[in-house]
Formats: structure tokens, C-alpha cells, sequence
């Protein structure tokens, strides 16, 4: 049987539909990715530069104070490369970066690549359970206010929200040591552990710490795009219709609401890895933040310049892929690009 004009015409603009959105989501994954490339470029660039803008002379801190003679400071500058033009350092160190050699390191006198490589698992595995407590307990939270808004349980959340987000990194982890780690002994308070079982339990107060101020933040930004959702024309409607109100939160609610809050979110996740220095420290972790606070406090301008090249491209990184989550969430992000 043969398909009629009218149902081959709608065949053929459903196929063109589809193309355009092809070609829409590839221009929006390329011009992003393109972004980042570009961020990172400029990115490297200052950091590298902060080696000349930074207060200090890399010769002082390797020669550690003495007065040597010029011979000693030419070789000490063609071992470190610092005798070359600006451009020429920056363009062997980047070319160095993208091979994973980091430099070596002024104190530790070691490749800057195995002093990172030896704090990364730390770090990340504190990044991860921090993560986990602010996103599930952020969004539990935020959903809570947001379904009980006006009544008690949201003024308690509110005061509590107020009170943590007002609360430093370092003032939690006192508290957190002196009441569970000192007081009641349930967790121990220095150290990161070994093995993979005894080092989680060994991150809780951390984590928790570090997650704290992030959780009060999520719950608010997940607390007030619920409410303006469930003032939505198409959630009275679905209401009315009779639909269950767990199906209508779920569907009509708190989907259309996960766009702003994946943003901000993945913003406050990259930003784990700037704060976890105060609670590294308070902790007494091997970590990246706390190699960043003694390498900036020793002038060891090699790791300076790495750990804040990693947390640039972290942050990068994790917004890029909140970039490319939000067409995921929200069809009509593409749609809005495309026709830009």
C-alpha cells in the first residue's frame, strides 16, 4: 500500500526535524568543547605567568640563602630552565604538561608529577564522599522545604540552612574533632588511614566538614526552583487532573527543576577541591590542598603551579560536563542554542 502525499510530507519534515537537531546538538557539544579548549589555553598561560608575578626569586629559594658565586646561579638556572626566554619556558612547560611532566620540585627536589600523583588519592576520595553527602543530603533537604513551605519543618530548615552556610570549613572541623573525635572517639581525627575501608572511615569527619556549608547552599537552590515550579501553570493542571502528588513532584516538578540546581551544583563540586585545603590541614591529610598550603608557604613555585592547574581544569572540566548534561535535562537548551 502506498503512503499518501500528505503522510510522506510529514515523513520528510519529521526527518528534517530530526537532522537540524542532530546538527544543533553536535554545533553545541563542538562550540563547547571548543571553550574549553580555549579556557585551558589561557588558563595555563596565567598560571605559568604567576612565576613572575609572585613575590620572590626561584634562585633565593634553591640556593637556600647563601651567596653563591655567578657560575653557581648560571647552573642553577640552565638545570631548572629559568635561563631561557619567557615564551621558551612556557612553551616547554605546557608541551611538558601535556606530556605529564610537571617540572620538578624546588623543596622535594622530585618530579612534580609523583609528589601530585601520591596526595591525588586522598584528595579525590574526600572529594567523592563529600559529593555524595551534598548531593543526596542537599537535594533531600531542598525537597523537603520546598514540599512543606511555611510550616515548621521549612523554618527549621531555613534557620539550619542560614546557620551552616554561615559556618567555615576550619570552625566544622573543630567541632566535628572536638565533639566526635575527642568526646566521643567514634571517628579518629588525624591521618588518612590504609586501605581503602580503613581510609573512608578515617574521611568521614572531613567530608563532612568540607560538605557542610555546600549542603545548606544546594538545599536553598534546590528549595526555591521547586517552589517555582509548583507554581507552574502545568502543575495545577496535572494537580487537578487527579495525578498522584508523588508523580507530580516527580514528573512535572522536580525534573523541570534539576537544571538550575545540576548548575550550581557542579559549580559547588568543583570548588570542593579549593576548599579542601583548611580541612586537610585540620585533619592532618596527606592531600592536594594541603601540598598547595605548604608549597605557597615554602615557595615551591613547580607544585604551586601544578595544583592550581588541576584545580583550573577540574573546574573546567565539571562545567563542561554540566554543559552537556543540560540538554539531557532540558531538550529546549539545544533548541535555544540552535537558534542563537
Amino acid at each position: 500500500m502506498r503512503a499518501r502525499p500528505v503522510d510522506r510530507r510529514l515523513l520528510v519534515a519529521l526527518a528534517v526535524t530530526r537532522a537540524e537537531s542532530v546538527v544543533a546538538a553536535i554545533r553545541y557539544v563542538a562550540r563547547r568543547g571548543l571553550a574549553v579548549v580555549v579556557t585551558l589555553l589561557v588558563s595555563s598561560f596565567l598560571v605559568f605567568s604567576s612565576l613572575y608575578v609572585a613575590p620572590g626569586d626561584p634562585v633565593d629559594f634553591l640556593v637556600q640563602g647563601r651567596s653563591p658565586s655567578p657560575e653557581t646561579i648560571a647552573a642553577v638556572e640552565a638545570q631548572y630552565g629559568l635561563d631561557q626566554p619567557f615564551w621558551r619556558q612556557y612553551v616547554d612547560w605546557l608541551g611538558g604538561v601535556l606530556h605529564g611532566d610537571l617540572g620538578r620540585s624546588f623543596q622535594y627536589r622530585d618530579d612534580v608529577s609523583a609528589i601530585v600523583a601520591s596526595r591525588l588519592g586522598t584528595t579525590l576520595l574526600l572529594m567523592a564522599m563529600s559529593a555524595a553527602l551534598i548531593t543526596v543530603a542537599g537535594l533531600a533537604a531542598g525537597i523537603v522545604g520546598a514540599l512543606t513551605a511555611g510550616r515548621r519543618a521549612d523554618r527549621a530548615l531555613l534557620v539550619t540552612t542560614t546557620l551552616l552556610a554561615a559556618t567555615p570549613s576550619f570552625v566544622a572541623a573543630i567541632l566535628l574533632i572536638s565533639v566526635f573525635g575527642v568526646r566521643l572517639g567514634w571517628f579518629p581525627t588525624f591521618g588518612a588511614g590504609e586501605g581503602l575501608p580503613d581510609r573512608v572511615y578515617h574521611l568521614v569527619l572531613p567530608a563532612i566538614a568540607l560538605a557542610l556549608t555546600f549542603i545548606a547552599l544546594v538545599a536553598r537552590v534546590t528549595r526555591s526552583a521547586m517552589l517555582d515550579e509548583l507554581g507552574r501553570e502545568h502543575v495545577e493542571v496535572a494537580t487537578s487532573r487527579g495525578l498522584p502528588r508523588r508523580t507530580v513532584v516527580r514528573r512535572h516538578v522536580l525534573r523541570n527543576a534539576l537544571g538550575p540546581i545540576t548548575t550550581v551544583s557542579g559549580i559547588l563540586v568543583a570548588g570542593l577541591l579549593v576548599s579542601s585545603a583548611v580541612v586537610e590541614s585540620a585533619f592532618g591529610l596527606s592531600g592536594l590542598g594541603s601540598l598547595l598550603v605548604q608549597s605557597v608557604d615554602k615557595g615551591d613555585f613547580p607544585v604551586v603551579q601544578a595544583v592550581v592547574l588541576i584545580v583550573v581544569s577540574a573546574f573546567v572540566l565539571v562545567n563542561l560536563v554540566v554543559d552537556l548534561l543540560q540538554p539531557v535535562i532540558d531538550p529546549r537548551s539545544i533548541a535555544g542554542t540552535a537558534a542563537r
